[in-house]
């Protein structure tokens, strides 16, 4: 990696014999300012005026990565050059002991790059957002900023202790001017941790002759040797009254709106979101602290998420990586990655709270400007935020990378960053860091010990943005057993259901034509219960509630809905799915980890319909153990009057009910098995990749969306309707299987399943006694009787039935006994 240092001196030439105009002139030019010193001084700044009443001009670097987009490697080779020769300086043994500290919001990048390059001293950077239950180790005001307030939040209290006063700390900004911010920053630590060296590492020393003999006083004044290591050296030297005459020139742009202020397009393509696969366990950057450990585990999980976001890109050729603020490390590697990943030219630069004027000249550093409100919902309050030099650069594609934090409501919005970016680029990407929250508490901590969710491709044929899968990967290990041989297991209390998997069903050919005919004939009928439960859940849960499918079955209804808020609302909702299983509970870990990344408030659990509530009942009862989760459901259909929140509840034919994997992203039931899933790992599941030649998942969801404007007029008026209502809870599924339980000799709820769906479930997974149909059931039930005609399963007509059909589980089965009617049951 040392070798970024050269590539960006090369770099810089090359850009200096093409670019012959200093970025510089119009503000020297008018307001009389010089920019003297080292060779390459203008090669590394340009210079802006300011919106700030403390300070007229700004010194915009060319090679730090947030005003200009620059090359990735470039911008991390500059710093991490600076590391290697921090460490020299240090020596081994002290660049060990060494702890490294940047300043927010510019240098978080900086800084860690120069840790990077010292490669064995942990990193922790100022932030300006503070986190409950953090402590703060220190903090300090920066004279001249707009946003003054820096907090030190390390998760471990000692990591700025200095052992003996033999650990250096290396303190990194991209300028030092007059060295306030600096030298108070040390006067500060100094006072509660007393060591005896300190590193300054800075791009450019910008300091004025009187400002220069400051430093060896000030080491003097503490006890301690103080260091400068710097990239360039030079001095800005301001004429009389600059301070007023920049005041002047910016409210004469400002009169004129100067410069593109771009408001993106009024119907903005929605963004297309990557899966990362950040590695479990890596902070989003030094925030809380950055270990050499994290380091290694961060460098080996970089070329597969550059490889990810590389596929996202398209055939785009000109890319804009785009951090967030503090947020500059993990866009910058994520943009280096990119880079060794593709053939495209990747740029990379951050959004900022800097308020900077915009002046399309070629000799003014700040050519655009982007304006959009903040959305990560600060702590001083709501504000504007820029990203410059993003307008009329000529990228066909913008990486928007932010933290979870900041994935929030404003970001989507239309007038958020996103819709700002999609003005100005044929695609924008957004990939999503997990914000790193230190453990106070031993569910946090756990939850830091789990891993991202997986995504498809690699599990799953669903695209990654459609759902994140709380899951763990069992594809390799063989789960299935025959159907009848596992129903005398569950029926006798040797297994639980969720022990083994049934033998995936192969649908004939025609019940595949049978599946496609009812899906043409239904997708009307589904895209209208999508929207009326989607619109409900936003009214009543909204702005931008979490969906969480109940793994496998409500997983298609969780994409669908995640599909017409995407379409009606412009709305990116988060979607993950988990397991539930009967008996046994949700899964406790996939809790934990979306209450360490989401706002329990905000989850929605969705499943595809109700029977008999069995599910509605196990939910409620797993969520008591957790704070701020709602057990209530939103389903696609709710036949047995279970919950609040539905679509219909009429008892149809969902043809997502009809397959099992190949109509579910190609993923397996749930799997719990002890000697499977430990105390920290999710539920399991297999992917069935050799399925794919028969996969239908995509044509499904795409059918059912392609009606969603066809329904849009039907949906606004039942949503309205059904907000309305009385929707409480009747139970009357549950009343009625208790008593065909009771009425067929079965004693046992548990096998007996009400509605279309779960009585395609027992045909297609269980050993089944008979179907009960409701006389005069049309073709939401042709699939049902081919189903039973196949297994030799007897389909009796009844008068007085409150679903479509019913599904009876034979009672007390072996594969040598008798049913509850005397017959023998052959195994088909």
């Amino acid at each position: 990696m040392g070798e970024h240092g050269p590539a960006a001196d090369e770099h810089i030439r090359e850009e200096e014999a093409v670019d012959v105009e200093w970025s510089g002139n119009w503000v020297a030019g008018r307001l009389g300012v010089e920019l003297v010193g080292d060779g390459e001084l203008r090669e590394l700044l340009g210079l802006a005026l300011r919106r700030n009443p403390k300070r007229a001009h700004l010194l915009v670097s060319n090679v730090l990565g947030k005003h200009v987009p620059q090359r990735p490697s470039v911008v991390h080779g500059v710093g991490f050059e600076l590391g290697e020769r921090v460490r020299n300086l240090l020596g081994e043994a002290e660049a060990r002991r060494a702890v490294v500290l940047g300043y927010a919001e510019t240098a978080t990048g900086l800084g860690h790059a120069v840790a990077d390059g010292l490669g064995v001293a942990p990193y922790l950077h100022s932030t300006r957002r503070p986190v409950p239950g953090v402590a703060q180790a220190g903090g300090f005001e920066e004279a001249h900023s707009h946003a003054t307030s820096h907090l030190l939040l390390p998760e471990d209290p000692d990591l700025l202790n200095a052992t003996a006063g033999g650990s250096p700390l290396v303190l990194v900004d991209d300028e030092f001017s007059t060295g306030n911010t600096v030298l108070n920053t040390i006067r500060a630590l100094h006072a509660r941790y007393p060591r005896d060296r300190y590193v300054i590492v800075a791009l450019v020393d910008m300091r004025s002759e009187a400002d220069q003999g400051r430093l060896a006083e000030f080491a003097q004044e503490i006890g301690a040797r103080v260091d400068l290591v710097a990239r360039a050296r030079g001095t800005v030297r301001l004429p009389e009254g600059v301070l007023e005459k920049g005041r002047s020139l910016v409210a004469e742009h400002d009169a004129r709106d100067a410069g593109p202020v771009a408001s993106g397009s009024s119907a903005p393509r929605p963004p297309v979101r990557v899966a990362l696969d950040w590695p479990a366990g890596v902070p989003d950057g030094g925030r809380h602290g950055f270990t050499p450990v994290h380091r290694a585990a961060l460098e080996a999980a970089l070329p597969a998420m550059g490889a990810r976001i590389a596929d996202a890109l398209g055939e785009a050729r000109r890319v804009l990586v785009l951090g967030f603020e503090e947020l500059m490390y993990a866009p910058l590697r994520l943009a280096t990655a990119l880079e060794d990943a593709t053939t495209a030219e990747v740029r990379y630069s951050t959004t900022t709270r800097s308020p900077v004027l915009a002046v399309d000249d070629p000799g003014y550093a700040i050519r655009s400007r982007l304006v959009f409100p903040a959305h990560d919902d600060p702590a001083d309050g709501p504000g504007d935020r820029y990203a410059y030099n993003v307008a009329g650069a000529g990228f066909d594609a913008v990486v928007a990378v932010v933290d979870s934090t900041a994935d929030t409501p404003a970001l989507h919005a239309p007038d958020g960053l996103l819709a700002r970016l999609a003005g100005h680029t044929d695609r924008v990407v957004l990939a999503v860091v997990p914000s790193y929250v230190p453990s106070p508490t031993p569910h946090r901590q756990e939850a830091a010990m789990l891993p991202e969710p997986l995504r498809g491709p690699a599990f799953s044929s669903y695209a990654a943005e459609d759902v994140g899968w709380l899951l763990q990967d069992l594809s390799d290990t063989v789960l299935e057993a025959p159907t009848e041989e596992r129903e005398e297991a569950i029926q006798s209390g040797g297994a639980h259901y969720a022990e083994s998997l049934p033998v995936e069903y192969q649908p004939s050919p025609q019940y595949q034509e049978l599946f496609k005919a009812a899906l043409d004939t239904s997708a009307t009928r589904i895209a209208r219960a999508v929207g009326t439960v989607t619109e409900t859940v936003l009214a009543e849960r909204g702005p931008r509630p979490v969906l969480v499918s109940l793994a496998r079955a409500g997983t298609p209804v969780g994409v669908l809905m995640r599909r017409w808020a995407q379409h009606r609302h412009g709305l990116d909702l988060p979607h993950y799915a988990v397991s539930i299983v009967r008996g046994r509970g949700i899964d406790a870990n996939a809790l934990r980890w979306l209450a360490a990344h989401h706002d329990p408030a905000d989850v929605v659990f969705v499943d595809g319909w109700t029977g008999k509530g069995a599910i509605t009942r196990e939910l409620a009862a797993a969520l008591e153990e957790f704070e701020g989760f709602d057990p209530e459901i939103a389903v696609l259909a709710d036949p047995g009057g279970c919950v609040r929140t539905y679509g219909t509840r009429e008892d149809f034919l969902i043809p997502s009910a009809c397959l099992n994997s190949t109509v579910s992203g190609l993923i397996s039931r749930t799997v719990l098995r002890s000697d499977l899933v430990g105390p920290h790992d999710f539920h399991g599941a297999k992917f069935y990749r050799e399925l794919a030649d028969t996969d239908v998942s995509g044509l499904f969801l795409d059918t059912v969306a392609a009606r969603f404007d066809e329904v849009a007029g039907a949906v606004d008026a039942e949503a309205k309707e059904l907000l309305a209502a009385d929707r409480a809870p009747t139970w009357e599924g549950w009343a009625a299987v208790e008593r065909i339980s009771e009425e067929y000799g079965i004693h046992e709820v548990n096998l007996v399943k009400p509605g279309v769906g779960e009585t395609t479930r027992v045909l297609l997974r269980r050993v089944p006694w008979k179907i009960l149909a409701k006389r005069g059931a049309g073709a939401d039930l042709d699939h049902v009787r081919l189903l039973a005609e196949q297994r030799g399963v007897p389909v009796e007509e009844v008068e007085e039935l409150p679903y479509t059909c019913v599904g009876l589980i034979h009672p007390k089965y072996t594969r040598g006994a008798t049913g509850a009617d005397g017959t023998a049951v052959t195994a088909k």
